[in-house]
């Protein structure tokens, strides 16, 4: 079997908030088995489902106590293997996510390094250090928590560990090569159970300067986007690429085997183009997710440049750009570009670029409907990032709230009638469930699913080569995905590297007429074409096939 990964389109399913079959408000396993038929009818290769392990749900399954048991909340190792079957069955990949930076404080190595105290064993496995000041009553360095916050908690018997996200969620010691051989089991355990591939959270954040040096002031505006610059002592360190080639070799390993192909892919924060490739050259992961785009303000120049830099960047290690708009931890598109109509249409507009892109890409649940972001009131919100920033930052609970899937009030389908979900949808949501979408030839699903199936109908789209196009104003990205090479021998020609389709995208407030002659393949909102002269209304991409010469 071949890398079925290189031209994927994978869905991230957030476990919590996709279907709840068990009437208690929260997503579930078996709630995603019964939405396979929508997901193979959408078009997708696979999915890659948030965490399902046994956590006390401090981050809501980031906070992993086992990571080779099902959490009850979710259902059974039965229940798993249940999905993963009629998932292969329907043709979709499986990827599940595999938490390494941290465990939770209920795992029970940690619970033993609390009990064992101060230069133990046991507390190697963590980061555990004394504190600064006469009487260590004062964190080791000045780290601060991505939720905010010290990253440094102090235990009772006056010692401190490390925690770069919530204090639930102590740092593993990487350096140990006992957490290294009890990660390869788990991953060896998922393998065994026929897992297409794993999502590697925090690529970027395992291995730390082992002396601990504090970081740089925070710049006046505050530590950005991208922490590694700010924070150059815990992210991006040197140490982690072997870890990754490790890994390679174990699923290389059984893909000798039995000849199927799994994949690895990393949710690696590096704002360098370069760096970010490092972590996919050849005897490491094969994909990690390009975040560029997610930092890209919505201008043509804006999304040349992302693209062109990940693009180029990848080539030089042999390995595909791998694209993301959304996920589960940053603001929806529809709501990030701007708002109401306008957000929406940009968010179109960008769904439709991001899937005339050459690689695999990544989307996240509701992106096909164009959801958007939600304002969960202050009382509801459950995110630790709202608790830890001191109800400074709202944390990402707005991007969590569960799908419609269909009725006029909520539930809208989620969970069973009067059962309240576990963050509240708001109201006039009825529109953009997935029920009443399908139905609208004009709605986000509808196309979305038009743009997937001519992904996988093209040959040119998905994996192969992209050509920019100079035409054009500054305000409209537009490139040619031209045809891939026919066999040897075939005579010049469209099926030899001809232009194959166009992309063209418009971040103009006006509308923008080009000279393009061909045919209108699809298109993110109506506009006007003869067939010579495309006029192409304010945050609107199309795909065309231009005629030859």
């Amino acid at each position: 079997m071949g890398d079925w990964w290189l031209d994927a389109v994978l869905y991230e399913v957030y476990i919590r908030s996709f279907t709840d079959s068990g009437s208690d408000g929260v997503g579930d396993l078996a709630g995603i088995t019964s939405r396979l038929p929508y997901l193979r009818d959408l078009g997708v290769d696979g999915i890659w489902i948030t965490p399902f392990y046994r956590s006390p749900m401090a981050d809501h399954g980031y906070d992993v106590a086992d990571h080779r048991a099902v959490d009850p909340l979710f259902g059974a190792l039965a229940t798993f293997d249940t999905l993963l079957a009629e998932a292969h069955r329907h043709g979709l990949k499986v990827l599940v996510d595999l938490v390494p930076n941290h465990s939770s404080n209920a795992h029970p190595a940690f619970r033993a390094a609390l009990a064992a105290g101060a230069g133990s064993p046991e507390r190697d496995l963590y980061i555990f250090r004394d504190g600064r000041g006469a009487d260590g009553d004062e964190p080791p360095n000045n780290w601060v928590s991505v939720f905010g916050g010290p990253a440094w908690t102090r235990a009772t018997d006056g010692q401190w560990y490390l925690h770069l996200f919530a204090p639930e969620q102590p740092d593993w010691n990487w350096r140990h090569p006992r957490v290294r051989d009890d990660h390869d089991t788990t991953v060896r355990f998922w393998l065994d159970r026929g897992v297409d591939g794993f999502r590697i959270d925090v690529t970027h954040g395992l291995i730390k300067n082992d002396l601990l040096p504090d970081n740089p002031p925070p710049p006046p505006d505050g530590i950005p986007f991208f922490r590694e610059r700010a924070e150059p002592h815990h992210w991006d360190q040197e140490g982690v690429h072997e870890i990754y080639q490790r890994w390679r070799a174990i699923v290389e390993d059984y893909r000798r085997r039995d000849g199927q192909a799994r994949v690895l892919v990393g949710e690696t924060w590096v704002a360098d183009p370069r760096r970010l490739a490092r972590y996919v050259r050849p005897d490491e992961l094969h994909l990690t997710f390009a975040f560029s785009l997610l930092a890209a303000s919505w201008s043509a120049p804006a999304w040349r440049t992302a693209i062109a830099a990940d693009l180029a960047a990848t080539a030089e290690v042999g390995a595909p750009t791998t694209w993301v708009l959304a996920n589960h931890d940053v603001t929806r598109p529809a709501s990030r570009y701007g708002s109401g109509e306008s957000g929406l249409r940009r968010a179109r507009a960008a769904l439709l670029t991001l899937l005339a892109l050459p690689g695999p890409v990544f989307l996240y649940q509701g992106d096909e409907l164009g959801l958007p972001e939600v304002d969960v009131p202050p009382a509801h919100r459950q995110d630790p990032v709202w608790e830890r920033s001191g109800h400074s930052r709202p944390g990402r609970d707005g991007c969590r709230v569960p799908l419609p899937w269909s009725g006029r009030e909520a539930p809208y389908g989620f969970s069973a009638d009067g059962v309240p979900p576990w963050l509240p949808q708001p109201d006039g949501w009825a529109e953009l469930a997935a029920a009443a979408q399908a139905s609208d030839p004009l709605s986000t699903l509808v196309l979305a699913r038009g743009a997937l199936a001519l992904r996988r109908a093209l040959p040119m789209l998905g994996a192969g080569r992209l050509r920019w196009r100079d035409d054009t104003p500054p305000t409209v990205l537009a490139f040619d995905r031209p045809s891939p090479p026919g066999p040897p021998g075939t005579p010049p020609g469209p099926s030899s590297g001809a232009t194959g389709l166009t992309c063209v995208m418009s971040t103009a407030g006006t509308d923008v007429d080009l000279v393009i002659p061909g045919r209108l393949v699809l298109a993110s909102s109506p506009v006007g074409y003869d067939g010579t002269t495309l006029t192409l209304p304010p945050d609107t991409t199309v795909w065309l096939a231009p005629h030859p010469g």
